[in-house]
């Protein structure tokens, strides 16, 4: 702590609980109630209703026995990346990618059953798909949801779908849970995705991943449009090449400011 913070104003019981949070690592992703308070060092009553807390609020899961961080974790990071990092990083080069295509350009996160709009840029057409950043839409019938879906592990995916089932938006919708892991599973292997008219009939869009350092999928990067404009054919022919190169200039952007932040 520094000097020049007060002693009063530190909140013990919040430190406890990132405490446990950050227990967690690459070497002990499961963990039962006595690993937790040994690597916290705390009491086995202390810890458990740290652990109880963190599972009622989605951060936590457990079968009895182990307890493992949910996918929710990631959202303290993402509040970061998406305000400090990821839409400034990013804009530059959907600017050229919307210049030169000339469709809108967007960027999403997964917050629970939604994605997340954190970054834009329209197409100066006149007849443009009012989104905003800020705005949400559900993640399984969604281009970029697809792709951030695909990040998740099979179990992962499983228990997401189980927690916010699937519905149907519209004639074309995907919605029964065995056909949108079989979906997920297919954008995982080839690394895009496109979505035409599941959530609004006449509204199409392909995404491409974003990703760490590390290779793992943190945002989704799509393009949109009119069916009036382009079929899906289309755009996987002439939007295609263009978005998978932008999402890479992404990733390698964010890798490297994320990497020169945490040498700061």
């Amino acid at each position: 702590m520094s000097t020049n913070e007060n002693p009063n104003e530190f909140v013990r019981s919040l430190a406890r609980g990132l405490s446990v949070i950050e227990c967690f690592d690459a070497e002990n992703p499961r963990q039962t109630l006595s690993d937790v308070a040994k690597r916290t060092g705390m009491t086995r009553a202390t810890a458990r209703r740290f652990l109880h807390t963190l599972s009622q609020l989605g951060y936590v899961s457990t079968d009895g026995k182990y307890f493992a961080l949910l996918p929710r974790v990631l959202n303290l990071g993402f509040a970061y990346l998406s305000t400090l990092n990821l839409q400034q990083l990013a804009q530059p080069y959907m600017e050229k990618l919307v210049e030169k295509i000339e469709e809108t350009c967007s960027i999403s996160v997964l917050d629970g059953p939604d994605i997340v709009y954190v970054a834009r840029e329209p197409t100066k057409r006149i007849m443009a798909i009012a989104i905003s950043v800020g705005t949400r839409l559900p993640a399984f019938c969604t281009s970029m949801g697809k792709v951030l879906l695909s990040g998740l592990t099979d179990d992962e995916l499983a228990a997401h779908l189980q927690k916010y089932p699937p519905r149907k938006y519209t004639r074309n919708t995907v919605y029964h849970t065995p056909a949108v892991m079989e979906r997920v599973a297919q954008i995982r292997a080839q690394g895009w995705a496109v979505n035409d008219g599941e959530l609004e009939e006449g509204l199409r869009s392909i995404a491409a991943p974003v990703r760490s350092r590390s290779g793992k999928v943190v945002a989704a990067l799509n393009v949109s449009t009119h069916s009036s404009r382009m079929t899906a054919d289309e755009l996987v022919e002439k939007v295609l090449p263009d978005l998978l190169s932008t999402a890479q200039q992404v990733s390698q952007a964010l890798a490297k400011g994320v990497t020169a932040l945490s040498d700061m």
